[in-house]
């Protein structure tokens, strides 16, 4: 019996011992774990956010007033670069390299603008979209009162500036007409200080020509706001 007790004894004290030793070991090891997994989800969301801003969102610097109230100088938003099409009342960056206007005829064609202005990124709202009718007159004879239509229908736009007055500008075509396949028909919210579809140096917006579409205002952060149906009405939302 005293035999049997000291063996187990030894045992008890070996085992303690090697538990003892394997401890530090394991202690590392975990540790170890820990930090490559760390690694591994700062690794993953670094490159979902590398991802996001490469491929689906874009920062943008607002220059000007073109489209006061909606945006004002040097708000900044985000454009997205994937979108499924484009609809009336969408805000977008376009690369005004060329300006595409209608001949006599209702054909498109292109105007070198080099030597304008114009020629850079603007920032616009669609009006009319392809095969819409477009039209902007004062049939009242009011020069203060001139008119939007698409497709016929006059519309009701609580997105433009206070005061401001949509005239023809210096559009060189003759409305109404039809905005051919592949364009735009687009406008500044500030209507009477825009150079847009009604100017000779804007004209119709190829699509290829359309690098974003403007999802939110997030600076100055006070003014946050999203802008995907900022052509609603507040009632309408």
């Amino acid at each position: 019996m005293e035999d049997n007790t000291d063996i187990r004894q030894e045992n008890d004290v070996e085992n303690t011992e090697d538990i003892s030793e394997k401890a530090p070991e394991k202690r590392g090891s975990k540790i170890l774990n820990d930090i490559m997994e760390i690694m591994e989800s700062t690794l993953i969301t670094i490159f979902v956010i590398v991802m996001i801003f490469t491929y689906l969102l874009h920062p943008v610097d607002v220059q000007g007033t073109s489209m006061v109230p909606t945006l004002n100088n040097g708000d900044k938003i985000f454009m997205s670069t994937i979108y499924t099409d484009i609809n009336y009342g969408d805000i977008i960056i376009i690369n005004n390299d060329t300006s595409y206007l209608l001949d006599d005829n209702g054909e498109v064609y292109a105007e070198n603008i080099d030597k304008s202005s114009l020629k850079k990124c603007i920032i616009k709202r669609v009006i009319a979209c392809e095969g819409q009718e477009i039209n902007i007159d004062n049939s009242n004879g009011n020069v203060k009162e001139w008119t939007v239509s698409v497709d016929g229908k006059i519309l009701d736009e609580p997105y433009i500036a206070e005061n401001a007055v949509t005239d023809q500008q210096w559009f060189s075509g003759k409305f109404p007409f039809v905005v051919p396949e592949g364009y735009y028909f687009v406008m500044g919210d500030n209507r009477s200080n825009s150079s847009d579809s009604r100017h000779h140096d804007v004209g119709l917006i190829k699509k290829d020509q359309i690098q974003g579409k403007a999802i939110v205002r997030y600076s100055p952060f006070s003014e946050f706001k999203f802008l995907m149906n900022s052509w609603k009405k507040s009632s309408d939302d």
